[in-house]
């Protein structure tokens, strides 16, 4: 994996930074409604920046939110130029940011693992009070915990 270098880093979060002012403050779209910037990716020559965004309403559509983001890209664009002073703007291309989604799914699947286990009666495992070897398999217990590697 390539090294991301610290100017585009930098450049990446200043522009989440203003996006995010400039999305609350100047866009007058509805269709992007209450969208929250989650990352933005920036191209090494910082020619290109790849805006990721979640929908904070779960009853709108993610998918119409990043098309009115794209649409309004260039008028964005031209905002962040004005408040960043870059000689060189980058073009913003919208994606939705499903990381929040599959968070929450994993979270939930976890929760009901754990609570099918207490209907059925079972002990919830404790594992974080095992050995590190132990749990490896690398211990044999009945040897007064010596290593059998």
């Amino acid at each position: 994996m390539p090294k991301e270098f610290s100017r585009t880093r930098r450049v990446g979060e200043q522009i989440q930074r203003e996006l995010s002012m400039l999305i609350r403050r100047e866009l007058q779209d509805p269709r992007a409604g209450w969208v929250t910037i989650t990352g933005v990716r920036m191209s090494r020559d910082l020619a290109h920046a790849r805006v990721f965004v979640s929908v904070l309403d779960a009853d709108r559509d993610p998918m119409r939110a990043v098309a009115a983001l794209n649409h309004a890209a260039g008028f964005l664009r031209r905002l962040l130029g004005h408040a960043l002073g870059l000689r060189i703007v980058p073009r913003l291309r919208f994606e939705h940011d499903v990381s929040i989604e599959r968070g929450a799914r994993l979270s939930s699947l976890i929760d009901q693992a754990v609570n099918e286990d207490r209907n059925k009666g079972a002990p919830a495992a404790k594992v974080h009070d095992e050995a590190p070897a132990r749990r490896a398999g690398l211990e044999d217990p009945d040897n007064g915990g010596e290593d059998r590697s």
